[in-house]
């Protein structure tokens, strides 16, 4: 039997390699040698474990004060997607950088697992800067941020209450309250909207007398032969050795879905609210021209004060600007931060 079951996991991992999309210089996994990596866990403000991987450029000289960059995973992943990539890349340009688990998700603290909690998603950032600023070879008054997909206004929402973060960046960024509201392009009706709140209230009564939890299962284990052209777009990164990562105990099943009873909460989660108070920290929107969630970067931008830059990357979708190497504007994002963080 065990045989068997070994076999047949070959079997899945070699029918899954296959189905990875490796173009554009995916490089999800990158390791810089130019780096060195270390991982550190510091306290937020309710006293929960944030764990992250530290980045510093080699030969850094521990008494010097550099500029440094907080980088946030998308939705519903954790740091070894999409933030190790942007932190080693940025590392290597002579930031100190720091790619943060959001609580509840990856190895940082917070029960149920996967929850949804955007106060606390938005409490990771600013604890990092209490982490950075602390640091010896950190200069406090030049920190900041960058996030990716949802982490985009998780970031933002940080920024609206700490002047500490000197310039903000978004990657692919979703309003994760503006789309579990309407949908994307509007797309969902109030009668919709009506029906999920009930069925996530419904499901508490479940939960608070002990019984299972019911999870949103977007993107399962095996892609639905009626998957639309987005579901099939984040399962060629979440469900294939592209960007596939399981924290220790959970299941590659468990790996970005979202309890319903809980993902509800993105309802109340308006980060674009008076974001023009940002400003005159600098505000830079990185999104793809053929990306599905464009609309959120140009809501933002629209929203945002002065300095602020929407930069559009040609042939890109939403998820390219995750790992591929080839179509994400490293060089952008760098002189964006090397021009804010003097």
């Amino acid at each position: 039997m065990k045989r068997l079951m070994l076999a047949l996991g070959l079997f899945i991992a070699s029918f899954t390699a296959i189905g990875a999309d490796m173009s554009n210089g995916a490089d999800n996994f990158y390791k810089s040698e130019k780096v060195a990596a270390q991982k550190v866990i510091f306290k937020n403000q309710y006293q929960m474990n944030v764990v992250g991987n530290l980045y510093i450029p080699k030969g850094v000289s521990s008494t010097a004060k550099n500029p440094a960059i907080i980088v946030g995973h998308p939705m519903g992943a954790v740091k070894e997607q999409g933030s190790n990539l942007y932190a080693q890349k940025l590392a290597e340009q002579g930031f100190v950088t720091l790619a943060i688990d959001l609580s509840f998700w990856g190895e940082s603290d917070g029960q149920p697992r996967n929850a949804v909690a955007p106060e606390m998603y938005t409490e990771s950032f600013n604890a990092a800067v209490d982490y950075l600023g602390t640091r010896s070879f950190v200069d406090r008054n030049r920190i900041g941020v960058l996030g990716i997909c949802g982490s985009g206004s998780f970031a933002i929402s940080a920024a609206k209450i700490d002047p500490r973060l000197k310039a903000i960046a978004t990657v692919s960024m979703y309003d994760m309250g503006a789309v579990t509201r309407d949908g994307l392009r509007k797309g969902q009706s109030l009668a919709q909207r009506k029906e999920m709140i009930a069925r996530a209230a419904e499901q508490r009564y479940v939960e608070f007398t002990g019984g299972p939890t019911k999870w949103g299962d977007y993107l399962p284990v095996q892609l639905p032969a009626d998957a639309d052209a987005i579901r099939k777009e984040f399962y060629d990164f979440y469900r294939t050795p592209r960007g596939q990562a399981i924290p220790e105990g959970r299941t590659l099943e468990l790996t970005q879905n979202r309890p319903i009873s809980s993902e509800v909460k993105f309802v109340n989660f308006y980060p674009f609210n008076d974001m023009e108070a940002i400003s005159p920290r600098p505000l830079l929107f990185i999104t793809g021209a053929e990306s599905h969630s464009r609309e959120f970067s140009e809501d933002a931008f629209q929203r945002a004060g002065q300095p602020k830059e929407l930069y559009v990357v040609p042939g890109a979708g939403h998820v390219d600007l995750y790992d591929r190497t080839s179509l994400i504007p490293f060089d952008k994002v760098t002189e964006f931060f090397k021009s804010n963080l003097k």
